[in-house]
């Protein structure tokens, strides 16, 4: 069978404030917006510049991470690979999103609130088979537990009796 690849990368400013909820299981998953831009150059030589807006998604420790580090406005590394769901809308109408499930996020700007910027917060893939995806729109979620404080790690501390499964 031929290899294939689902891999997203971005470096972006973020579009609002980290929203941290809990399924009914008690697993974390964090979502967000994400602004990447770009721009050239027009051959008449007029300038231009075009946003695109991504919605992010973090599951298990690296969401309550991103909801204790991150604010709009902040710049952030992420990477993890494109999931699209399907639903069916309060009206009965299909729905369909495309998001970033991410498994590695950077914080790029100045130090904050204690991080630094480069610290990184590498986490462990699903293990196989267990496949999670944001709240529906229109679910309710579990109730918020009471955020923990995150352990901030380096990569080059980190050793594999520390990567929690």
């Amino acid at each position: 069978m031929a290899r294939s690849l689902n891999k997203a990368t971005l470096i972006g400013n973020l579009t609002r404030d980290p929203e941290l909820r809990y399924t009914p299981q008690g697993t974390a998953v964090c979502t967000f917006g994400l602004a990447t831009n770009r721009q050239w150059t027009t051959e008449s030589g007029e300038k231009k510049e075009d946003a695109e807006f991504h919605r992010i998604v973090a599951w298990n420790k690296l969401a309550e991470i991103c909801s204790q580090l991150l604010v709009k406005g902040r710049k952030v590394y992420v990477e993890g690979r494109l999931q699209t769901r399907s639903w069916t809308g309060q009206d009965g109408g299909q729905r369909q999103t495309t998001e970033i499930v991410i498994n590695d996020m950077i914080i790029l700007d100045p130090k904050r609130d204690g991080m630094a910027p480069g610290e990184t917060f590498d986490m462990p893939e699903e293990p196989a088979g267990e496949t999670q995806t944001a709240p529906v729109e229109g679910e309710e979620p579990k109730e918020e537990k009471p955020k923990k404080k995150g352990k901030k790690s380096s990569k080059k501390e980190e050793s594999e009796e520390e990567i929690p499964f």
